[in-house]
């Protein structure tokens, strides 16, 4: 598989933002994915300028709010929540016993991954393809998953507030237990239906594909380690058994009522 010159210039862009994770290895799949997404559309906005349609603009403009919007939030809660930050100081190691080779590992897939999430839009862009309906669509799908994030994240803020040791059960809260991880899921699956009619070949979908479900993984397995540390907390309280037993984990209308046991979702 040939990539283009751009390809690896733009996978130079996410190794050098992602990059943040030396200092604090956890940021690799925080800080330096948010700021990652968001420096990738500024750098297409940037190269591919002048063949820029409307839809391809709002595309690109999408990536670099989705990634600001997640960047901006996970580090301000990192600087202003000190609660947050003793919590997953007993949960997440610390990373300075993790040897430099592991560190490399995980800096070189992390940026290899946010590369192939954005691929859909770039090879519309790179291959010349314009804007057709399903640009449309896409940017229309990837506007809402990042409404969606969004707003579960304020209102999960908001609950916080008022009772900060309860489990967040209002809102979009309602519908799955954890909205935050199905609005990502919806913005990059807007993502890939964007690039409908722009990827060519089987080599660029399969690139296209790992990047969907390399990111539909995480997602899955971020909803594991969320279950965990939620049922260690909250698992005595009868109102929470009740939760988790009538409300889906990640996907709506489906009775998956748990990833626990699925030690495969590990990342």
């Amino acid at each position: 598989m040939v990539f283009p010159v751009l390809f690896w210039l733009m996978l130079i862009v996410c190794l050098a933002v992602s990059a943040i994770g030396f200092k604090n290895y956890v940021w690799f799949i925080s800080l330096g994915y948010g700021f990652s997404i968001a420096a990738e559309g500024l750098a297409m906005l940037f190269l591919y300028g002048s063949s820029l349609t409307a839809g391809t603009l709002i595309c690109c403009l999408l990536l670099v709010a989705y990634g600001l919007r997640l960047g901006g939030y996970l580090l301000i809660r990192e600087r202003k929540s000190a609660s947050y930050v003793r919590k997953m100081q007993g949960e997440i190691k610390d990373g300075k016993t993790i040897p430099f080779g592991v560190k490399f590992a995980i800096w070189v897939t992390c940026a290899g991954l946010y590369v192939t999430q954005v691929i859909p839009v770039f090879y519309r862009l790179n291959n010349g393809s314009g804007a057709n309906v399903f640009t449309w669509i896409g940017a229309a799908v990837m506007a809402f998953g990042l409404f969606f994030e969004s707003l579960a994240d304020i209102q999960k803020n908001a609950a916080k507030k008022v009772n900060p040791r309860r489990f967040v059960d209002t809102g979009l809260y309602r519908i799955v237990r954890c909205p935050n991880y199905l609005g990502e899921m919806i913005f990059w699956t807007g993502v890939l239906i964007s690039g409908i009619g722009a990827v060519s070949g089987i080599g660029q979908w399969i690139m296209a594909l790992i990047g969907y479900c390399g990111i539909i993984y995480v997602m899955f397995s971020g909803a594991r380690r969320l279950e965990i540390r939620q049922n260690k907390n909250y698992g005595s309280d009868p109102e929470y058994q009740t939760y988790i037993k009538t409300v889906p984990i990640l996907l709506p209308f489906l009775p998956l009522y748990s990833v626990e046991k699925h030690k495969w979702l590990v990342a």
